[in-house]
């Protein structure tokens, strides 16, 4: 088969595991920067085209998609599907997961778990939508923000309230969030490919950070999900679209919470925690369904 990684740096682990583990099932797979490649819109002939070449004959992609290019990356996709390519995780999907404000709406649809979430623009009613989500302290993150950055915890109502203030003078879009403090800086991590958790890890912020990202210095161990996690975790996935997703959850004294779904979890924290071959899942996926021509349809349909 021919595989295209879409990704802008073929040195990252995530795409050089990727890369390894195609050949490895012997595979032709090749990195394509998205931002690099151009499109021909024409009619009953879309094309793509990367150095010069038209990109040809090929049987599935998988997008890694950067939250800062979400637009272009993922009109890219979209041409692929124009074409019938396969891809790990159609263009629609990708979108809908990058707009947190959309996707937590479309979790709270679909029942999934949640902390408590407040979104307003007018720092006019501060008092009241720090009580909606039941008061101090809480969460505000940026909604354009990714890998814990643009999270800020404020733990009195008037650190809340100059934070908001600062935010909203700066004509940002914010939400503000339950702190959950059960979970103590902790997260659990479920890794999704076709339906099912080929993966989980839960992660610890470094001392004094509540935020539990890697790259904000954290530290991931595996972790045996319980049944009710597994199942919010495949939950929130199907909500959103994703084939392949990284559902982050928080443990709270009412059950698994759900943070975030990303739709280009990064592999190295994952399969350095458990030790599994996670990009071997990947292809596998991509060999069970790419090739196929038929026509494929979001089932989301918001």
């Amino acid at each position: 088969m021919k595989i295209v990684v879409l990704s802008r740096n073929s040195n990252l682990y995530s795409t050089r595991r990727l890369v390894e583990a195609g050949q490895q099932r012997g595979h032709t797979v090749l990195v394509l920067d998205h931002l690099k490649c151009y499109v021909a819109i024409e009619q009953g002939n879309p094309t793509i085209h990367y150095n010069g070449e038209a990109i040809e004959d090929v049987d599935g992609i998988i997008p890694r998609v950067g939250a800062s290019v979400t637009f272009y990356g993922s009109a890219i996709v979209r041409q692929f599907e124009m074409m019938h390519v396969f891809t790990a995780n159609e263009s629609q999907a990708i979108a809908r997961s990058r707009d947190k404000l959309r996707s937590m709406q479309l979790l709270a649809r679909a029942g999934i778990g949640m902390p408590i979430t407040g979104f307003a623009r007018s720092a006019h009613d501060t008092d009241d939508l720090i009580r909606m989500v039941g008061g101090v302290p809480v969460v505000i993150k940026l909604l354009e923000g990714t890998q814990g950055i643009g999270v800020v915890l404020a733990e009195t109502k008037k650190a809340a309230q100059s934070v908001l203030e600062a935010f909203y003078g700066l004509k940002t879009n914010i939400l503000i969030q339950e702190f959950i403090k059960e979970s103590n800086g902790t997260d659990v991590r479920a890794f999704i490919v076709d339906g099912k958790v080929v993966g989980a890890m839960q992660r610890k912020g470094a001392e004094g950070d509540f935020r539990s990202n890697l790259h904000r210095g954290g530290s991931a161990s595996v972790v045996k999900l319980t049944n009710k996690e597994r199942i919010t975790a495949l939950k929130a996935a199907k909500a959103l679209g994703l084939n392949i997703a990284g559902v982050d959850m928080v443990r709270s004294n009412r059950g698994p919470l759900v943070l975030e779904v990303n739709s280009s979890p990064g592999l190295e924290g994952i399969e350095k925690a458990t030790g599994l071959d996670i990009a071997g899942s990947i292809i596998e996926y991509i060999e069970r369904n790419g090739g196929n021509k038929k026509k494929r349809k979001d089932k989301v349909g918001v």
